[in-house]
């Protein structure tokens, strides 16, 4: 099967890799090989790192030795800005790998004329390419150097004699810019004459800053299209996604128990490895201990987990759940979980995604659990919640890890974060009110690929975990609680009555047998003795018989009377 965004078979574009997570999965496959690139942004929008790190990467994983021209900033002080990154410029420049060239040009210094002088510039960057065999360039910022011009015609001759210059190297080349109120660089001309255009946005909605980044153009390729979060951590630059774009994670067969056995009944044995559950529910309904229990006989397993909170602190959790029977603590004791916790407004959207990448790289968990979920919604706009929450989802497909996200609801086929169409097995936590009771239910909304219960099970929190048991529905509905125990009380005497009166009729039968047999050996009796009385009446009528004969017989001789 194939993707409709694949492309035809034709001459690759050779690429280079930035080593910046996200973007060469956005570029497919890195920076145009060989050409120029410009990364334009307002201030603080990271232009700068974004060079930086696609030196270092090419530096450190590819072999390629790099130079980088500042026209703002000392050699030292960039150094020092990404020492905290875990960037080592001056060991790179001990070993040849990279050169830093501080090129200050003063605006006041520069006379527009018919024709710019690029002569320095070219020379020390063509001595530095050639020292150390240079195979990537960045040129930070673009805009200090042509600032002082006014005409555009100027401009774009320098521009493309620059970046022609440049190609001419065989360097792959990025080159920063400025960007302009009205136009992607002050000069609305650095686009034109660049093989690659990448865009950096720095927003701010309802105090919380985001940055987005866009491939505005990429000549020769093709590439995605749409704006992505990228941060700016203690790992640099990072653009999300943090994994592939396509959706090409693969698909288990395997069942994975819930730690609670008569859900993975409704289930078929458990959700699928690698799929997504969603737990949904008003408050107090049991979201929260029900993540508890996947996580619990994941670790009983010996499998690693993850638990996400956004409402309450691990220690809270792990209190909480020791109410219900469930020792999560022993667990993280043992290295096997690992609770992270932060308020949903601590950070920006793209901060939350990151931040659960990093520690899916560090505890490689198989099962992760995202406990409140909804509460990421209160930041605006909702739009960039529903992507946020859509590639956590991806992220943790694309690594085969069993999720579980918990979300806060007051409408039953509401998810609360607009993933309903993203996840693979829906339940929902209902809270009912009957006989002066508040009890809880749970439904089995949907569940792709695997046939699963239509029915409602109560869903009972007790001393040692989670229980479902059977409601009943009697004339006025469903029977929760007291109800239910009501129900099954009457329901046991009435099969205690009908044990009874089957003991008694046993009883009965069996005295009426032992009655039957009796009289049975009456009448066998009797007619013994009517038979033996029978027989003896035949044998004396027998013998009288007999004595007759003989008697006759004696007669006829005594009177010589003729024989017959």
């Amino acid at each position: 099967m194939t993707s409709l965004s694949e492309t035809p078979a034709a001459p690759l574009l050779l690429k280079a890799p930035t080593g910046i997570r996200g973007l060469d999965e956005i570029t497919r496959g890195g920076l145009p090989q060989g050409r120029s690139t410009l990364v334009t942004g307002g201030t603080g929008t990271g232009k700068t790192l974004l060079g930086l790190q696609f030196l270092v990467a090419g530096a450190r994983e590819h072999g390629e030795p790099g130079v980088l021209v500042t026209f703002e900033e000392s050699a030292e002080k960039v150094t020092a800005d990404v020492a905290s990154l875990g960037f080592d410029l001056d060991g790179l420049q001990r070993d040849g790998m990279l050169i830093i060239i501080a090129f200050p040009v003063e605006a006041a210094e520069i006379v527009e004329t018919g024709e710019f002088d690029f002569g320095p510039l070219s020379l020390v960057l063509d001595d530095a390419i050639r020292r150390i065999g240079a195979r990537r360039v960045v040129l930070d910022s673009i805009e200090v150097l042509f600032g002082a011009f006014k005409a555009r015609a100027i401009v774009r001759a320098e521009l493309g004699r620059l970046f022609g210059w440049l190609q001419g190297r065989e360097v792959t080349a990025v080159v920063t810019g400025e960007r302009a109120d009205d136009a992607l660089t002050r000069h609305g001309i650095e686009e034109y004459v660049s093989d690659c255009v990448i865009v950096l946005d720095h927003r701010v909605h309802g105090g919380v800053a985001t940055r987005r980044l866009q491939v505005i153009k990429y000549r020769g390729s093709t590439h995605e299209t749409n704006e992505y979060p990228f941060l700016i951590s203690v790992r640099g630059f990072e653009v999300l996604p943090v994994t592939a774009v396509s959706l090409d994670y693969g698909a288990s067969s395997e069942r994975l128990s819930t730690g609670v056995p008569r859900l993975d009944h409704m289930l078929s044995g458990g959700p699928y490895r690698g799929s997504t559950v969603l737990v949904s529910g008003a408050p107090g309904t049991g979201k929260t201990t029900l993540g508890a229990h996947l996580i619990d006989a994941a670790c009983a397993r010996g499998e690693r987990a993850l638990l996400v909170l956004f409402e309450e602190s691990p220690d809270e959790v792990i209190r909480n759940m020791g109410s219900v029977g469930l020792d999560l603590g022993r667990w993280v004791e043992a290295g096997l979980l690992r609770i992270w916790a932060a308020r949903p407004s601590a950070f920006g959207l793209e901060t939350h995604l990151t931040i659960l990448a990093g520690l899916m790289d560090e505890q490689k968990p198989a099962i992760a659990v995202l406990d409140g979920i909804t509460s990421l919604t209160h930041q605006p706009p909702q739009a960039d919640v529903v992507s946020m929450v859509a590639r956590q989802i991806h992220l943790l497909k694309s690594r085969g890890i069993t999720a579980m996200a918990t979300t806060l609801v007051q409408d039953d086929e509401a998810s609360g974060v607009g993933m309903s169409s993203l996840i693979d097995t829906w339940l929902l936590l209902r809270n009912v009110e009957s006989n002066g009771e508040r009890n809880r239910l749970l439904f089995v909304l949907k569940s792709r690929g695997t046939a699963h219960s239509n029915q409602v099970r109560e869903f009972v929190l007790t001393d040692h975990g989670v229980e479902l048991a059977d409601v009943y529905v009697g004339p006025g509905g469903v029977m929760t609680g007291s109800a239910r125990v009501m129900q099954q009380g009457r329901e046991r005497s009435e099969q205690l009555e009908r044990e009874e009166q089957l003991m008694r009729r046993k009883r009965e039968l069996k005295a009426l047998a032992a009655q039957g047999q009796a009289q049975l050996a009456v009448l066998q009796e009797e007619l013994a003795a009517q038979q033996a009385e029978l027989e003896q009446i035949a044998s004396r009528e027998a013998r009288l018989a007999a004595e007759a004969k003989a008697t006759r017989a004696a007669l006829a001789a005594q009177r010589r009377a003729d024989p017959g």
